[in-house]
């Protein structure tokens, strides 16, 4: 049951993804609007889920795993990294809110970049 819910919650997010890029990401564009519409909706989406699983605790776990690891996980791990830094604000944890952000969104870009450059120098 559980890797069924899961593989649904994905297949579902990844085609939420799938059809937002598609449809905003178009060549030229200042930004992917694509993925930053499913960065933001995923985490918008993330608390929304988190809310309902507060409200309703007796809820089958496969919902949460669908939803959550599944749907917003392929929609979006920014979902994810958004209620990593919710609940670090929420438990008042200031400065490791602060230095998860910049952790993961400035190595998220040197990663990016460090493997460009991989690539380029192994193919040139």
């Amino acid at each position: 049951m559980n890797l069924m819910a899961l593989c649904l919650g994905a297949c579902a997010g990844a085609l939420a993804r799938w059809a937002l890029t598609q449809a905003l990401n178009t060549p030229g564009a200042w930004l992917p609007w694509g993925t930053l519409a499913a960065n933001l909706a995923g985490g918008l989406l993330a608390g929304v889920a988190l809310a309902a699983f507060e409200r309703w605790p007796g809820l089958d776990p496969a919902w949460r795993l669908a939803v959550m690891t599944g749907f917003l996980g392929a929609l979006t791990t920014f979902s994810g990294f958004g209620v990593e830094i919710v609940h670090m604000l929420q438990t008042q944890r200031w400065l490791a809110a602060l230095a998860t952000a910049a952790l993961h969104t400035l190595g998220v870009a040197g990663m990016v970049m460090a493997g460009l450059k991989l690539v380029r120098l192994l193919l040139l």
